[in-house]
């Protein structure tokens, strides 16, 4: 079975779902951003979830993307990416 694959990107994109990850003590957490731009009405101002563990909030994120039929993009300054959630790619320029 192909590998899911997400964009690595350095902002939040109008489009698209944005998971953030970032180092918390030992461990890594996550939060999700959701453009009201990327759900096309359906939801009348931006929303951010509040930070949790990072397996969770990949999980909350695939699961909204799923719901509103957008991608998922991701903010991980920190390399803390799981290989096991799919491929994560920067576009070529």
């Amino acid at each position: 079975m192909a590998k899911n694959r997400f964009e690595q990107v350095d902002e939040i994109q109008p489009d698209a779902i944005l998971l953030t990850l970032k180092r918390d003590g030992d461990g890594a957490v996550g939060s999700v951003s959701i453009p009201a731009s990327a759900t096309g009405g359906r939801i009348p101002q931006d929303m951010v979830t509040g930070f949790a563990a990072a397996q969770d909030a990949f999980r909350n994120a695939i699961r909204l993307a799923n719901q509103s039929k957008v991608p998922v993009v991701v903010l991980d300054p920190d390399n803390l990416w799981n290989a096991e959630w799919g491929e994560l790619y920067r576009p070529l320029d």
